[in-house]
């Protein structure tokens, strides 16, 4: 039996996984909160693998406060750069293979094609330059390692789009959401379905991937079939960012090139429509 460790627990992806590790008998996750495994703690690090021996570790702990990690840099890059440098430290020394989760943000969003995991990295705020420089620790320092980019996350779990827009939809009676950033919702469960499938396999193509669902789409897109779905009376309208000034800039496309990912697990990607349907029906 695999032993797989999980970071950031009480997130949003970690309660994913949770919620489809019972159709993977061969494999035993052991869940750590935050409070309970502090990554930025490197001798808390070192304890947790020092107690308990692993196959895995999947790292879902992270900063993901786009707007707030402009003021709280070092947090950020205590969490986003310093946690994953002792985890790839760790599992290095374990022969452990890490799974490290990132984010669509690495990039500027200048493209007008979806990115490829050989693309230049130009991060354009504190959240993606932080993500960034955690992912070329885990690349200096540990070879048995698998990062994930994703873009849009989304589920029953946690703080997310989804289930703010419901929430709103119950409030108000008009609003407006940003039409003029554009990528690829996915949905957490498909993600975790992915990562567990990745271990399941015993796959080592280690390196960079990147999924998300399937299609292409703005915000206002998203929101409106979240309402359609959900039969929701409000009045959505389509604004500019310019509209929705934010502490943070945000990559106007950041839609993602799955292709190799597929390759490797031979899986199709599931398209956001689809898998939106199963979320809302979910919640």
């Amino acid at each position: 039996m695999l032993k797989v460790l999980v970071t950031g627990g009480g997130g949003q992806l970690a309660q994913c996984i949770k919620s489809v590790a019972g159709l993977y008998p061969k494999l035993k996750f052991t869940y750590k909160t935050s409070s309970e495994l502090d990554i930025t703690n490197k001798d808390e690090v070192e304890s947790t693998f020092n107690f308990q021996a692993f196959d895995y570790c999947i790292n879902c702990a992270a900063y993901t406060n786009v707007d707030k990690a402009e003021s709280e840099k070092e947090l950020a890059y205590k969490i986003n750069v310093l946690g994953p440098k002792y985890l790839a430290e760790t599992c290095s020394k374990h022969q452990v293979t890490l799974i490290h989760v990132s984010t669509d943000f690495v990039f500027d969003g200048n493209a007008s094609k979806p990115y490829k995991e050989t693309d230049s990295t130009n991060p354009i705020g504190v959240y993606g330059k932080t993500k960034l420089e955690g992912e070329q620790q885990i690349i200096n320092t540990i070879k048995n390692h698998f990062i994930i980019r994703t873009s849009w996350l989304y589920s029953e779990f946690g703080n997310n789009f989804l289930k703010t827009m419901l929430r709103l939809a119950d409030q108000r009676d008009e609003l407006g959401v940003v039409g003029d950033q554009i990528g690829s919702p996915t949905y957490a469960i498909d993600l975790a379905v992915v990562i567990v499938e990745l271990i399941e396999s015993k796959n080592n193509a280690y390196g960079v991937y990147h999924y998300s669902n399937k299609g292409v789409i703005s915000w206002y897109d998203f929101a409106k079939e979240i309402f359609r779905l959900n039969q929701s009376n409000i009045q959505l309208n389509k604004i500019g960012t310019k509209d929705y000034p934010t502490p943070a800039k945000r990559p106007k496309y950041s839609v993602l090139d799955t292709s190799k990912i597929s390759q490797i697990l031979d899986k199709k990607t599931l398209n956001w429509k689809d898998s939106l349907v199963v979320a809302i029906s979910k919640l």
